[in-house]
């Protein structure tokens, strides 16, 4: 990136987040970081806290006073800040659409007042619902199937009226299945990889929901920091106030993560081998199968995923195994 820019990122705390944050401080950019750490943690930031291109700001997107502070001389805004986390929505629809749409809300209200440049904001394969298509293209889809893609879908429809009544600049990214260094294992809304990882490697049998043939675009950290870059990058006029799918176009079902998983974890320690899988009902409100087109990702930003699944799977248990010992 050329001349130092000035980045806000909410949920810098976070799993994605916080990655964003490293990635660009490493680049010489200049970091803001909004967080009020309820699913983001203070251990993700501790490797820049002291770089003096990085400033945190504890606060809530909820809070329109705070999202005015952080947005104050930013050239953009990436966007993660968002309750994850299909059964969570489920459990308590009010407070995922207070944050997602809500806080998505200020958040571009904010920005619009004070000429952001450009907000690029994570959006979600949920959003595809029960569209039985596939490969995912960005302009099909169906009806959501939890209040989670609805609140994603929202900050689609929001995203682009914004574009349209006021000029604004905006990119969905809508993420497949992300997973890499940094993802909490921990929790009752732990995402998959990193929750089977710390099981297998506890010796306990992980919980696949269903026969396991449910299948996933599974997409590594990597390739999202560079979809993240691509889009504050581009110029291409034709490129901005649309959404993309943030993937590697590739389909794994969770059966072939768990035989992935005990052969990576297998180097480590060879009892992980013979650890037999528990299988489940399936869970309420999941998409049976997911796979995306990064068609228009390439074409338009020219994007070129570096990881494909079983790359970043490696990657991932490589550093889980040294980081959760």
């Amino acid at each position: 990136m050329s001349g130092k820019k000035n980045i806000l990122i909410t949920g810098g705390a976070g799993f994605i987040g916080s990655n964003l944050c490293e990635h660009f401080l490493s680049e010489g950019q200049r970091v803001v970081c909004l967080d009020n750490f309820s699913t983001g943690h203070r251990h993700n930031l501790t490797a820049f806290a002291d770089n003096p291109d990085f400033t945190l700001i504890e606060g809530d997107i909820r809070n329109l006073d705070d999202c005015r502070k952080s947005v104050l001389g930013m050239d953009f805004v990436l966007h993660q800040a968002a309750l994850g986390s299909v059964p969570r929505s489920i459990n308590d629809p009010i407070t995922s659409n207070d944050v997602n749409v809500s806080g998505f809300l200020n958040l571009l209200v904010a920005a619009r007042d004070a000429g952001v440049k450009r907000f690029i904001y994570a959006a979600s394969s949920s959003t595809y619902g029960d569209s039985e298509s596939l490969p995912k293209v960005e302009e099909v889809i169906g009806k959501p199937l939890s209040p989670y893609a609805i609140t994603k879908y929202v900050n689609e429809l929001y995203a682009d009226v914004f574009g349209r009544t006021y000029g604004m600049e905006t990119i969905g990214l809508r993420y497949f299945n992300v997973f890499g260094r940094k993802q909490d294992p921990n929790g009752a809304y732990a995402a998959v990889i990193p929750k089977f990882v710390m099981q297998l490697m506890r010796h306990e049998s992980p919980v696949i929901n269903g026969d396991g043939n449910f299948s996933r675009d599974f997409t590594y950290i990597d390739n999202v920091i560079q979809m993240n870059q691509l889009a504050i990058e581009t110029d291409n006029a034709e490129a901005v106030n649309t959404v993309y799918n943030t993937a590697v176009g590739e389909r794994n079902t969770l059966n072939d993560l768990v035989k992935y998983l005990k052969v990576f974890l297998s180097e480590y320690d060879a009892k992980v081998a013979a650890i037999p899988v528990i299988h489940g009902p399936n869970r309420t409100g999941d998409i049976p199968h997911s796979l995306a087109s990064v068609d228009k990702a390439k074409r338009l930003l020219g994007y070129a995923p570096t990881h494909s699944f079983r790359d970043g799977l490696k990657e991932a248990v490589k550093w889980y195994c040294e980081h959760l010992k």
